[in-house]
């Protein structure tokens, strides 16, 4: 099997997690301004972040 690239990988992710992180790691907001932007609490979008954190983690991890 043919292994993806990060660019797969984040795409592969589901929505919500893939807007948390581009706001998070390309726009450099912090999880307070995230959560303000989309009306959810600061709580969700830190757990948003570290799911899909380790989701992509688990996937890139070659002994998986």
């Amino acid at each position: 099997m043919a292994e993806k690239s990060l660019s797969e990988l984040i795409a592969s992710l589901p929505e919500e997690e893939r807007i948390i992180l581009s706001l998070h790691y390309l726009k450099g907001h912090d999880a307070m301004a995230i959560a303000n932007l989309l009306g959810v609490p600061e709580r969700a979008v830190l757990s948003l972040i570290t799911i899909a954190k380790t989701r992509l983690l688990a996937a890139l991890d070659p002994s998986n």
